[in-house]
């Protein structure tokens, strides 16, 4: 059984998948770059209610991002943005606002994954004894070479990581198949590298 891909990580888990500090992301968060999100209770903007999942912005918590790490680990916050929404909103009650912890901090799953195509960022595999992939890359980066190989590129790197899906799909009778954006993460070097040469 396959378990349904993740949908958040923590900044944490970000920064050690990333290799940065908590304060980089906060400063990409602060750009433009990333959403940090987190989940709340019931308040009221004015007279909206407001729970769930909303975005923060770290310029309003910014001490729990101090590079040095002296920060505090939870801060309060009274300016957010509900999900849905391009608005911020203040809370009106309680109008002290609400706490938010950094270990209670997200980022989504899927802005995670445009963040690193964007940036162009290779994760490190991890490697050697007691360590496996669920997923037969080396298999498929043969089947990728040979396809090269005997046909060229095709038009797009889409139609290429949906080819590599079809020879999953095709080794395990669809029963265990990465999902394209992990297929496109290692096949966009290749297909840079392969494109620039043709130019």
């Amino acid at each position: 059984m396959n378990l349904p891909h993740r949908v958040f990580y923590t900044l944490f888990e970000a920064a050690a998948r990333w290799g940065c500090n908590l304060a980089d992301i906060a400063g990409w968060a602060f750009a433009g770059k990333l959403r940090i999100m987190t989940g709340i209770g019931l308040v009221h903007c004015g007279d909206a209610p407001v729970a769930g999942q909303i975005t923060i912005s770290p310029m309003d918590v910014l001490p729990l991002f101090r590079r040095c790490g002296t920060g505090p680990a939870e801060g309060t916050v009274r300016r957010i943005m509900p999900a849905g929404s391009t608005e911020w909103q203040i809370i009106t009650d309680p109008a002290v606002g609400v706490p938010v912890a950094v270990a209670d901090m997200l980022i989504l799953a899927d802005d995670v994954h445009a963040f690193e195509e964007e940036n162009e960022i290779v994760r490190r595999t991890p490697s050697g004894p007691g360590v496996t992939s669920p997923y037969d890359w080396q298999g498929m980066t043969i089947a990728l070479i040979l396809r090269i190989y005997d046909h060229g590129l095709p038009p797009t790197q889409a139609e290429l990581v949906a080819e590599m899906q079809e020879w999953f799909a095709d080794q395990t009778d669809g029963k265990k198949m990465p999902d394209s954006r992990s297929i496109r993460r290692r096949i966009t070097p290749i297909w840079r590298a392969l494109r620039r040469e043709d130019a």
